[in-house]
């Protein structure tokens, strides 16, 4: 038996954002190694696909801006578990525009999913966790953007930068106690995350389909992060940074000179996806 199967074998997982992309992939990733895995998504169909093919896995809708109905669903698994392992608040959203292009709505579906949907499951989970018996983890998906500053993603940066953050704070105030966080910042994978963000300004079409193409064929395996995390949550570790050569580089640049990584980011932007309309 492997170390990830050792570990998380028998292990009851909650994932959010389930259906596809990261959270596919961590979802599989627990299955194959003897976890029982809750798959959750706004997308019951894509959610319902990931579960069938995982031992025991089961398929929910959720969605996690909705406090209620993640109460309701965490009321029903520890009624039928009687106890939560893992919790990863993964499910988000990605938006890409000027400050000035921005719409509030823009920033409230940000705030909304991206830092209320994990505060949603925090809630609901976490003082259940802290009356088992045994270790548990909380895993929250921020990103890249949330140590490394993104132009043309304030919003999103933004959102991102809370979940550090809350995280942070989360993991110092349950030093010692029976659950741990881990913090995914992860950075350019190949999922469908692009084609289904919001995109404002004039050339925002044409700069979705080069960023597509970019995170086609540059991004990560969303397979290798599953294994990245579940190595680093098995491992009790604070931050998961990943590919490391790109988001710990960026991150470590980030703090040594911060002026050079806005000119560095807003470079990079550019390349991928192309320069603002003037």
């Amino acid at each position: 038996m492997s170390q990830l199967a050792h570990y998380y074998n028998n292990k009851v997982a909650v994932v959010t954002g389930a259906g596809a992309g990261i959270g596919r992939a961590i979802a599989t990733l627990l299955g194959a190694n003897g976890a029982r895995v809750y798959c959750l998504d706004i997308n019951l169909n894509a959610a319902q696909a990931v579960a069938a093919s995982l031992p025991g896995g089961q398929a929910f809708a959720l969605d996690v801006a909705d406090a209620g109905a993640v109460t309701a669903f965490a009321d029903r698994v520890y009624a039928q578990e009687g106890r939560v392992d893992l919790l990863f608040n993964n499910a988000g959203v990605g938006h890409s525009g000027l400050f000035v292009d921005c719409e509030l709505a823009d920033w409230k579906l940000m705030l909304d999913v991206n830092v209320m949907g994990v505060v949603h499951g925090i809630n609901a989970f976490l003082p259940r966790m802290l009356k088992q018996t045994g270790p548990c983890h909380i895993i929250n998906t921020a990103s890249g953007a949330g140590i490394i500053p993104m132009p043309r993603a304030a919003p999103y940066c933004a959102a991102k930068h809370a979940v550090v953050g809350l995280s942070q704070s989360l993991a110092a105030e349950l030093y010692g106690t029976s659950v741990s966080v881990t913090i995914l910042c992860p950075g350019t994978i190949n999922t469908d995350i692009i084609k289904n963000t919001t995109m404002r300004g004039s050339t925002a079409a044409t700069r979705q389909e080069q960023a597509a193409q970019h995170y086609a064929a540059k991004g990560t395996s969303p397979d290798l992060v599953a294994r990245d995390v579940l190595e680093d949550v098995r491992n009790r570790k604070l931050f998961c940074t990943t590919p490391r050569n790109e988001v710990w580089v960026g991150w470590l640049l980030q703090r040594l000179s911060p002026t050079f990584m806005q000119r560095l980011m807003r470079w990079r932007m550019e390349k991928v996806s192309g320069a603002d309309a003037k």
